[in-house]
């Protein structure tokens, strides 16, 4: 299959990002300097995208802004390439959510993490409490869902089906993946990561609640203070056969489990932080290779662990994913120039290299996609495969 290239990036960007390089543009290009395009949906229009995932034939977008997720059933040829499926509008033009009023049955609101697996097409509809499931990668618009996961029934959008936290309920999920033969949901609001040893059915309990207690709580770092095993955020999810990644993006932190957690317990690894007790934020500073503000997203390949750092405008890679310990430094920066930088598209201007706000991402093979929510665009790379000698901090 051959790509087309986009302009390559700067040549310090290129080296500081091992090789990465921007293949593909989904979404319009910015008109001038820092100036958005219109985010009016059409086939090839964004608005504010936070999820995306793709293979070798298929490319699945959460287009959050428009409520609404689009699919491209090849590799997309040219940038702004137009979808081939909407889901969750009735056509390319509509917007608004519950597909504009038309209700909650076959309509998004704020769809965030996609996934396909096994053929079935997955969406975390995070404003209607649910993850969607489609029994077969849809091929038509409009195509309604099989069943949802967290409501009783596709009629129903209230936190928690209307009642108390549950082991089958959710509030606000954002993030989802199979890691480990498991199907895990990031239940944001509910501050918790559920797991179940296999594509959940309707109505089933999770198997594995992580952050909390039990199945009927939902506090906030289990209501005291931030620990290996408690969460504020937890928005995304990825990993291996060997360790399980959850983005805990309102403690600037990944936390993974080194072996995959069959039942509660404290995580063995911490990415942004000096520790498993802290959660600091550090704005208007340097952040060097190894501290996060606000990661919104992760992702796993054969060439390592990526990170969206999103609150710093940057993604950070990892070529050894960190399996144990605290204060793991990045090898390789997206993004900004080098490890200190962190402006939105550098302060410069929107550029196939630059980023604003990344909040999504998906690696397949040897490429890698970003959700560049603030430039209401998914950006397709080459992803990082070598590991050159790179500054440190200052």
């Amino acid at each position: 299959m051959t790509v087309g290239l986009s302009p390559p990036p700067s040549p310090a960007a290129k080296d500081v990002a091992c090789g990465a390089r921007p293949l593909r543009r989904l979404g319009a290009a910015s008109p001038f300097g820092l100036a958005l395009p219109s985010a009016q949906p059409t086939a090839g229009q964004l608005y504010a995208p936070r999820g995306v995932w793709f293979d070798d034939q298929c490319v699945v977008v959460a287009d959050s802004g428009n409520h609404r997720v689009l699919i491209w059933h090849r590799w997309p040829e040219t940038d702004g390439a137009d979808a081939d499926v909407v889901l969750g509008q009735p056509d390319f033009t509509s917007e608004g959510p519950a597909a504009g009023g038309r209700g909650c049955e076959n309509g998004l609101h704020l769809p965030t993490g996609v996934l396909v697996h096994d053929g079935r097409l997955f969406v975390a509809d995070a404003w209607h409490h649910r993850v969607l499931v489609w029994n077969t990668l849809p091929t038509a618009s409009d195509t309604p869902p099989s069943y949802a996961i967290g409501q009783p029934v596709l009629a129903d959008a209230h936190p928690n089906a209307g009642g108390t936290v549950q082991g089958n309920t959710l509030y606000w999920p954002y993030g989802l993946g199979m890691v480990g033969g498991w199907f895990w949901i990031a239940d944001t609001g509910n501050r918790r990561v559920l797991g179940w040893p296999h594509v959940p059915q309707p109505g089933e309990a999770a198997h594995v609640v992580l952050g909390q207690d039990d199945a009927q709580t939902a506090l906030e770092n289990r209501g005291g203070a931030v620990s290996a095993s408690s969460f504020r955020w937890p928005h995304a999810i990825t990993g291996d056969a060997h360790t399980l990644y959850v983005a805990d993006a309102g403690n600037h932190r990944i936390l993974g489990w080194s072996t995959l957690p069959t039942r509660d317990r404290p995580a063995e690894v911490v990415i942004g932080q000096r520790d498993h007790a802290h959660a600091e934020e550090l704005p208007h500073r340097p952040q060097g290779p190894h501290r996060l503000r606000f990661p919104y997203a992760a992702a796993m390949s054969d060439h390592g662990l990526t990170v969206a750092d999103t609150a710093n405008n940057r993604v950070l890679h990892w070529h050894q994913p960190p399996r144990h310990g605290t204060r793991h430094e990045a090898q390789a920066v997206l993004g900004q120039l080098d490890f200190n930088a962190a402006g939105e598209n550098r302060w410069k201007a929107v550029v196939d290299d630059s980023l604003c706000w990344p909040y999504g991402l998906w690696s397949h093979g040897d490429r890698l996609a970003i959700a560049d929510s603030g430039n209401n665009r998914v950006m397709l790379w080459a992803g990082p495969t070598v590991a050159p000698a790179l500054s440190r901090e200052i």
